[in-house]
């Protein structure tokens, strides 16, 4: 992790959109480490949030190729637990995605709502306001804003 450090908004940038695809890691960390380090917190709230929304998509657009061998293989993810969403998904519509960035389950609501066919659109929308949302709030609950 110190590697992407090293690599200032690029490395926060890598690092965020592979968390929100296969790496199983947070990105808070190294968000934390480069606003400590002396980055501009707004910068890396922007640059972290498009990262982790490109790697969020990524996770959507590999749903909507609909092979459930993929998704289980390469996200870890199970086709019971994308049957478990299906319901909320179908009942929710796609303004689920807001929800993309919740730890353990936030990939999996990526993956279905491609699975799913979910108007990419409201999808994109949505888990771009969430990500926001999450980079934000952790930069004020650790009092790296400035």
């Amino acid at each position: 992790m110190l590697g992407f450090m090293g690599l200032g908004y690029l490395g926060l940038f890598l690092a965020s959109f592979l968390a929100a695809t296969v790496v199983p890691f947070s990105s808070e960390f190294i968000f934390s480490a480069m606003v400590f380090g002396g980055l501009d917190p707004w910068k890396c709230v922007l640059v972290a949030t498009i990262g982790n929304w490109l790697g969020g998509m990524t996770s959507y657009y590999v749903g909507r190729l609909g092979k459930i061998e993929w998704i289980e293989k390469y996200f870890r993810i199970k086709k019971e637990k994308i049957d478990k969403f299906s319901d909320r998904i179908q009942k929710h519509g796609d303004w689920f995605a807001f929800f993309s960035f919740l730890p353990f389950i936030g990939d999996v609501i990526a993956v279905a709502s491609g699975f799913f066919r979910c108007r990419w659109w409201i999808v994109a929308l949505s888990m771009l306001l969430g990500k926001f949302a999450r980079y934000i709030v952790w930069m004020y609950f650790n009092g790296l804003f400035m």
